[in-house]
């Protein structure tokens, strides 16, 4: 059975989840004027990530953080997902907790909860995850590797040794 917080949460992250939830700027065949997203980003972004791959750069930040006005420790932020030819901006929210550290992220057809284990062991598999997370709770830390930050997580209260799960509600169910 859901907790009472947990469902107030879920309702903040629809609250997000407006029909621009998930934002794409069209590709270069779509536009007769093509755009590069790496000289469009909007101001404010904290660039938690950027590589060079097959025809340009692969970037990652978030932006636009604001404190929740009802929920103390929550944040509502966008995602930046940027690929040479495409940019993809999400509605987000996170929780800084150290007893219920979470990120509420979408895929478009669904809304999924991830609880986090801020401090324990960060693997490619939940790496995105903790980069968003530190950059929302902790902005100074944005950008660095989340096995470095196990000494601040343990200081703030967090105990490393959460088990990280995940919970996807199809939207159709919302």
């Amino acid at each position: 059975m859901a907790s009472t917080s947990r469902l107030r949460l879920v309702a903040v992250a629809l609250a997000g989840l407006a029909p621009a939830a998930l934002i794409s700027m069209p590709s270069a065949g779509a536009q007769s004027v093509f755009v590069r997203p790496d000289q469009n980003r909007p101001a404010g972004l904290a660039l938690l990530f950027e590589r060079d791959i097959a025809d340009g750069k692969q970037a990652l930040g978030v932006f636009g953080i604001s404190a929740d006005p009802v929920q103390p420790q929550v944040w509502r932020i966008k995602v930046w997902e940027e690929l040479p030819n495409d940019v993809k901006v999400r509605s987000e929210t996170v929780q800084c907790s150290p007893t219920a550290p979470l990120r509420v992220t979408n895929d478009g057809r669904n809304l999924i909860l991830r609880e986090l284990n801020p401090g324990g062991v960060v693997t490619p598999a939940n790496r995105i995850d903790h980069l968003v997370w530190w950059a929302t709770c902790f902005p100074e830390q944005a950008g660095k590797d989340p096995n470095s930050l196990r000494s601040l997580a343990l200081q703030h209260g967090y105990s490393g040794n959460r088990v990280e799960r995940e919970q996807v509600v199809p939207a159709g169910n919302l």
